[in-house]
């Protein structure tokens, strides 16, 4: 039986190892942001922090813990909200003169690409982002959340107000030791596409959600 998002959330993981592999100023139409790229040495993943501003010891840093989304940040699907989650997260931060952006490569809730479109598979035939996951064998969400909390020690942040409209991703980090001083809600406009997608994600896995 799958576990829980909350279940899943809480796992634990060995401590990730992570290398400060490359960093450069990357101008954006939200500013000028300072990019710095993190290899996991035992996956081969390139996880990206992307901030403005002196952030080193900084206490209640605006910060998005974001997690890739192909199809919608690159090919502008319209069955999710992430990249409009992204887009905002970016602006806030730009706007606000500092902040942090963890770009995480989890795509698919953690399932990866070719998962996630078999789920997209399945939602065609009528399952929900919840069901479709539990009826290929996974849990509701992968995700894990030791890699951003490794990744923020790194650039000495010491607590965060985090943009999310999920409340387990606020508790994922502090299972990790993250200080999270604030919820900020993040909440970007639904249409006809994602509607239901959004709906799901209020009624099945907690998120904070106007109806």
């Amino acid at each position: 039986m799958p576990r829980s998002a909350s279940t899943a959330t809480m796992a634990h993981h060995p401590r990730p190892r992570l290398e400060r592999f490359a960093e450069a100023q990357l101008p954006t139409e939200y500013g000028e942001l300072r990019c710095v790229v993190f290899a996991d040495t035992d996956t081969g993943l390139e996880h990206v922090a992307l901030y403005t501003g002196d952030i080193a010891a900084s206490e209640g840093l605006l910060t998005r813990v974001h997690s890739e989304c192909l199809t919608g940040e690159v090919f502008h699907s319209l069955k999710c909200d992430c990249r409009e989650q992204l887009d905002l997260a970016m602006r806030r931060v730009g706007e606000a003169g500092q902040g942090l952006v963890l770009y995480m490569r989890q795509e698919g809730r953690g399932i990866g690409l070719g998962n996630k479109i078999r789920a997209y598979a399945k939602q065609d035939e009528g399952y929900d982002t919840v069901d479709a996951n539990r009826v290929l064998g996974f849990d509701d969400d992968l995700r894990r959340y030791d890699i951003a909390a490794a990744m923020l020690a790194e650039l000495k942040v010491r607590s965060v107000r985090l943009m999310t409209n999920n409340p387990e991703k606020v508790s994922g980090l502090e299972a990790e030791g993250v200080v999270v001083t604030e919820r900020v809600d993040h909440m970007v406009a639904a249409h006809e596409h994602n509607r239901e997608y959004l709906e799901t994600k209020r009624t099945r896995m907690g998120h904070l959600l106007d109806e």
